[in-house]
């Protein structure tokens, strides 16, 4: 496949093909589950064990926010495309609200059991911008690798 680039020219840039860029939605979780663990190892290792269970926390509380909502946006997006008529909202904004609440009490359970642990909930909930973050990289590489 050719693309263009700036002064119009077609170039010969690798087309890694969509079943690639699909397959990111699978890798996701899967560098949040091992992120979670070696990071929390490290943060054992560095802080301490209270911290490092607040991360531990806020680790899985991230990675199933992430799931809960790949979910509810894949099952909107497929009743949306068979049914081919407008869907009425209310169940769906339900259960976006219902995550944020079990989220929330997951977070005042481990704050009130450790409340040294805020630091590492907090940082555990960015664990999806890392796994994002090994994505891009892994994107990138496997572009750049790609033989021509």
């Amino acid at each position: 496949m050719e693309f263009e680039n700036a002064n119009n020219r077609p170039s010969s840039a690798p087309d890694p093909g969509a079943g690639f860029y699909s397959g990111a939605s699978d890798r996701i979780p899967r560098f949040m589950g091992g992120l979670g663990l070696v990071l929390t190892a490290v943060a054992w290792w560095e802080f301490g064990r209270a911290p490092a269970l607040g991360f531990l926390g806020g680790s899985v509380i991230a990675f199933l926010n992430f799931q809960w909502l790949k979910s509810g946006v894949t099952g909107l997006a497929d009743r949306i495309t068979r049914s081919g008529e407008t869907q009425y909202g209310k169940g769906i904004i339900a259960r976006f609200l219902l995550r944020y609440v079990l989220m929330g009490a997951a977070a005042y359970g481990i704050l009130t059991s450790f409340p040294a642990s805020l630091r590492g909930l907090f940082a555990g909930l960015f664990l999806p911008v890392g796994a994002i973050v090994c994505e891009a990289v892994y994107e990138a590489y496997a572009v750049l690798t790609r033989k021509k």
